[in-house]
């Protein structure tokens, strides 16, 4: 008897498995980090699954392919007479075939794959697509230069997405420098500091330091502006203080407070992107800003401490 008939067919130990589930766990931390990782963790678990699926085949033909040795039967009763035994017939080869435990296996992974993906992709969609679409300030209209005396800071508010609503609502500090001449150019170009109102330590919102007199307030479309004198800006809610150039002075923030890109459109500031300054040298127009890419609050952006937030997410 054929002790093989006895034990069902049970799959060898693999790696291949673990290598697949090691490039799905990529696949998915990629979809919050970066699309190059999805791509690495895509890439990973189909070369493992491919491995795998291999692995399989290749023990299931070796099985089907091994001798079996048929049991010694002795004939009771007297011998037989000896004849020639006929020549047998030669049967036509038969085409190799999937066996059917092979094909159940890949079958079951199959389904099993697809009905994971039409499970997973809709919740994966809902919870981290919001996460890849443009978000956060671009391009808002501020209104014309004029409305920005120089030298002056602005209390500046507006709507950073007009079909979101008030909800948008954004702050930030404006003051208009003048003019700089860059280097390598001969002609003047608008100067302007704009600083984030979000601190750097935990993203509360810093307010003017100093006595402030009520001036008149200004407004174009959906932007606010109301003229200030600070001597800084601090943060009401852990301490956090910052000189008139952004630059951290005390408290818990680990660096500056953020900036806006800008740009001069047709005779109007045009407010661009938010990004991350680790400090500031100089000031006004003459500010050599030490920038980073945008990082969340409490991050670092230079330093060995910048090592501890290699990739960041899209903000």
């Amino acid at each position: 008897m054929d002790p093989s008939h006895d034990n069902p067919h049970v799959p060898g130990p693999s790696l291949w498995p673990v290598g697949l589930a090691i490039g799905a766990t990529v696949l998915l931390v990629g979809f919050v980090v970066s699309w190059s990782i999805v791509a690495v963790g895509a890439i990973i678990a189909i070369v493992f699954g491919i491995l795998w699926l291999r692995d399989l085949t290749r023990k299931s033909h070796a099985r089907e392919q091994e001798v079996r040795v048929e049991p010694e039967r002795r004939q009771k009763g007297p011998p037989r007479t000896t004849h020639v035994p006929r020549p047998a017939r030669t049967e036509p080869a038969t085409p190799e075939t999937m066996p059917r435990n092979v094909f159940l296996e890949v079958t079951t992974l199959g389904l099993g794959g697809v009905i994971g993906a039409l499970v997973a992709l809709p919740v994966l969609g809902f919870t981290i697509g919001p996460a890849f679409l443009k978000q956060g300030v671009s391009h808002v209209d501020l209104g014309p230069l004029d409305g920005f005396p120089e030298g002056e800071f602005l209390i500046t508010t507006f709507t950073s997405s007009e079909s979101e609503g008030f909800v948008s609502r954004r702050t930030a500090y404006i003051r208009n420098n003048g003019f700089v001449t860059l280097p390598g150019t001969k002609t003047a170009q608008p100067s302007f500091t704009i600083l984030s109102n979000h601190c750097a330590h935990l993203g509360c919102p810093v307010q003017p330091n100093g006595p402030q007199q009520v001036k008149d307030t200004t407004h174009y479309k959906s932007v606010t502006r109301i003229p200030v004198n600070p001597s800084g800006f601090g943060c009401p809610c852990h301490g956090g203080q910052y000189d008139t150039e952004g630059n951290r002075i005390a408290g818990p923030p680990v660096r500056g407070l953020d900036r806006y890109s800008f740009s001069i459109v047709n005779g109007h500031l045009m407010l661009g992107k938010p990004y991350s300054v680790a400090f500031v040298t100089g000031k006004g127009a003459d500010a050599q800003i030490h920038a980073a890419t945008l990082h969340f609050p409490g991050e670092q952006v230079k330093g060995i401490e910048s090592w501890f937030y290699p990739i960041q997410p899209p903000h």
